[in-house]
């Protein structure tokens, strides 16, 4: 693998954890992105040869100078799933934040904490209810 391609991969790994450590989702999101795009690159990188492009029929003059297209595929199919994933994780997103009305995970976790105990002070209500009913 060429230094500048590592290089390249690791800062972009690097950005990536560093956003997916911050408390706001569409940050999380984007740091999910880069990790992906850090994780093609490798692959890309890591097939990294110089040849004629993959594509049948083979020039028999060339025939050993063919570039692999194992690695290709593979950047391909990662870069179709990391798509899919960050679509689905957008959609996940635009939900919570029509749901708690913020993006920030604090604001959403202390919301959602209210809402646990608002529902466990009905149940305890409602099954002091029944208790009663039953004596």
């Amino acid at each position: 693998m060429n230094l500048a391609f590592a290089l390249a991969a690791a800062v972009l790994f690097g950005t990536g954890a560093y956003l997916l450590l911050n408390r706001d989702l569409v940050r999380v999101a984007l740091g999910v992105v880069l990790i992906s795009q850090a994780a093609t690159l490798t692959i890309v990188a890591s097939g990294l040869s110089r040849g004629e492009a993959p594509i049948y029929p083979f020039d028999d003059a060339a025939a050993g100078e063919t570039s692999d297209p194992l690695t290709q595929a593979m950047a391909l199919t990662a870069i179709v799933i990391g798509f899919a994933v960050v679509a689905l994780l957008l959609v996940l997103i635009l939900r919570t934040v029509t749901a708690f009305r913020s993006r920030e995970l604090d604001e959403i976790a202390s919301e959602e904490a209210a809402r646990d105990a608002e529902l466990e002070r009905e149940d305890a209500g409602e099954h002091d209810r029944e208790e009663a009913a039953a004596e």
